[in-house]
């Protein structure tokens, strides 16, 4: 069977196709991505002006679909759109837009021979759960399947999940803490275990939304002067904005200065990594907080503890570090150092060095630094508990997000209940079998040496 989520993210959608054997919908490990589509342009957020292209934008991975799905499993196959933190900030902006981009995504997927089950924007807390979700059953954290066939609950436990997209970012972690904010404790019951999950999405913290912040906080710093120095992009690179690119979203529209938007500034790179880390922490609170512990901002988190994945732009991150400027991140001062080397490299070299990244190029400074500050200032990992990230983009051939825990929950294929007992009915049968054949070898081995030794008597 099939299944497809789209992932309408905030700078672009992903389409994934799911499938799993016919007969064990109510299986675990066995759904899998049978393949991935990266829907081309902008995310559906930026089409509130003209919410048809919404929809016409998703049509050639929907075409892919249909080519990936057999024919005679279409109208089973359940299908679902699930928008994120893009769609959040648009539905805080401009209501109506958002609901007019949803109503011309949703009669794109109806024209589909699928069987659509709805279109939606997910809340913070959700897109943290199901990416947890996802995270912790591919690696089969909640339950296995025995080489006899049998359920095993594995005595793992279970991992934290890290996500950065490009308008929030997400931290999910089971913990066994009181959690002093009940917006964020979420109680699951995955195959009868129950578990008690911390959750936290930092709307205007994903990618492309910090960007922006930074952007305003130099210019306020500069008192919005027609030339502005970024301390995070490199020596050699300049660009000029509009202030409308800057102020068109609701995570810095507070910051929007009295000047016209079509104003343009010119910001040119200092490469100045220390400068950089001073203005990128300033888009952080560090200091209220009315619980007995915070994270920034005044909300609520109780101290890491386990192991944790990070995906999305946490794996991209730390990957051009250690791919393309060739450092290893082992601990936060490696990732501090490798930051700050990064912040030093000229535009000249950074070309070099990834001539295909040069659209994303001029941010790995600001971007490192940022997750630099919001792993150690931020969620409080140190020395002993860094080391436990496994920056992941996928588990085997499975991308980590949460469109898999989404549509796990959608379709019921994670029971509440413990395993169903025909498993194992079955696990008995495979006991009782194996029992006799391990008698009867032995009774044929013990015939053998008796029949041996007696016809070497009748020969002595």
């Amino acid at each position: 069977q099939y299944g497809i989520v789209l992932d309408a993210g905030s700078s672009h959608t992903a389409m994934f196709v799911y499938k799993w054997p016919a007969d064990k919908e109510n299986d675990t490990g066995v759904v899998s991505e049978h393949s991935m589509c990266d829907v081309e342009g902008p995310g559906i957020s930026s089409y509130s002006s003209n919410p048809p292209a919404a929809g016409t934008s998703l049509e050639q991975c929907l075409n892919q679909a249909l080519r990936d799905v057999p024919k005679e499993k279409h109208m089973g196959t359940p299908l679902y759109l699930g928008a994120t933190a893009g769609m959040r900030l648009l539905n805080i902006a401009n209501p109506q837009a958002s609901d007019a981009v949803l109503r011309a995504v949703t009669a794109t997927l109806k024209t589909y021979p699928f069987d659509f089950r709805g279109a939606k924007i997910l809340s913070g807390e959700e897109e943290g759960v199901f990416g947890w979700v996802t995270a912790n059953y591919l690696l089969e954290n909640f339950i296995k399947r025995g080489w006899l066939g049998e359920w095993i609950q594995p005595q793992k436990k279970t991992l934290g999940a890290m996500d950065f997209g490009g308008a929030s970012t997400q931290i999910t972690f089971e913990t066994q803490e009181t959690i002093e904010n009940p917006r964020n404790q979420v109680m699951l019951k995955l195959y009868g275990q129950a578990y008690k999950v911390y959750t936290h999405s930092f709307l205007c913290y994903g990618r492309d939304q910090v960007l922006k912040r930074l952007f305003s906080k130099l210019l306020q710093a500069e008192s919005y002067q027609a030339t502005v120095p970024h301390p995070c992009w490199p020596m050699g690179y300049n660009k000029s904005l509009s202030l409308s690119s800057i102020y068109d979203s609701p995570c810095t529209e507070k910051e929007r200065p009295s000047l016209a938007l079509n104003t343009t500034v010119t910001l040119v790179g200092t490469g100045n990594g220390n400068l950089c880390a001073l203005h990128v922490s300033k888009l952080f609170n560090f200091t209220s907080c009315s619980f007995s512990h915070c994270s920034f901002d005044g909300v609520f988190q109780p101290k890491v503890s386990g192991n944790f994945i990070a995906f999305s732009a946490f794996f991209y991150t730390v990957d051009f570090i250690q791919t393309v400027m060739g450092r290893s991140v082992h601990l936060p001062n490696d990732l501090k150092d490798a930051t700050v080397t990064i912040c030093a490299t000229s535009w000249r070299e950074l070309l070099q060095k990834a001539p295909k990244l040069e659209k994303r190029l001029p941010d790995y400074c600001a971007v490192s630094t940022f997750v630099y500050l919001l792993t150690t200032r931020g969620y409080n990992f140190n020395n002993h508990s860094f080391p436990n990230i496994a920056f992941q983009k996928k588990a085997g051939e499975t991308s980590i997000g949460w469109a898999l825990g989404y549509m796990l929950n959608l379709t019921n294929m994670i029971p509440a209940e413990k395993a169903s007992s025909h498993k194992s009915i079955l696990y008995n049968y495979w006991v009782i079998l194996i029992l006799l054949f391990v008698v009867t070898t032995l009774m044929s081995l013990v015939t053998a040496v008796c029949l041996l030794w007696r016809s070497k008597s009748s020969v002595i």
